[in-house]
């Protein structure tokens, strides 16, 4: 009986065909994302974007797409295979490029997977404002005592508006 899903030994063998447990053709992302600091990251991606894009098409890059966001700009690069992204990742190309970040320490991301953010494309419905100030909550009135011991013990009393305990 053939054994699912993959092993120490390689892939695993599914009705008597050898084939990996993810499944064939699974396409490997990589994104880069530089913010905005000190100057736009629109100008680190006019100065790179075209050795960038030249790298990833000669590593065989399936998809190069460039995304322009609120805090910078986005690059998206799909490969075939694991091997054809280190490739890419490791080029000459890439490392200078990523060097040359404005804030390399704060201002770069890179990782696998789509970038930009994975969420709905539709934008979110503002939340209501929170009112908690729209309505004061009245003061104590006049003659009324307040505690002001902390231990039940303490008889400490103080009126409200000058008056003393009786």
């Amino acid at each position: 009986m053939a054994r699912r899903g993959g092993g120490p030994d390689g892939p695993s063998e599914v009705d008597g065909r050898p084939r990996p447990a993810y499944g064939p053709g699974m396409p490997e992302w990589l994104a880069i994302e530089v913010f905005d600091d000190g100057f736009p990251a629109s100008g680190w991606r006019r100065s790179h974007e075209d050795f960038l894009t030249e790298a990833a098409c000669t590593h065989g890059a399936s998809v190069v797409d460039w995304h322009v966001t609120r805090w910078g700009v986005v690059l998206e690069v799909c490969f075939d295979t694991d091997e054809q992204l280190e490739g890419y990742r490791g080029s000459p190309a890439v490392r200078a490029a990523l060097d040359s970040v404005p804030d390399p320490v704060g201002g770069l991301v890179v990782y696998r997977g789509p970038g930009g953010g994975a969420g709905v494309p539709v934008p979110r419905r503002p939340r209501p404002v929170p009112v908690a100030d729209a309505a004061s909550l009245p003061g104590p009135e006049s003659g009324q005592l307040l505690g002001c011991g902390l231990f039940s013990g303490d008889r400490a009393l103080a009126a409200v508006g000058g008056q003393a305990p009786a």
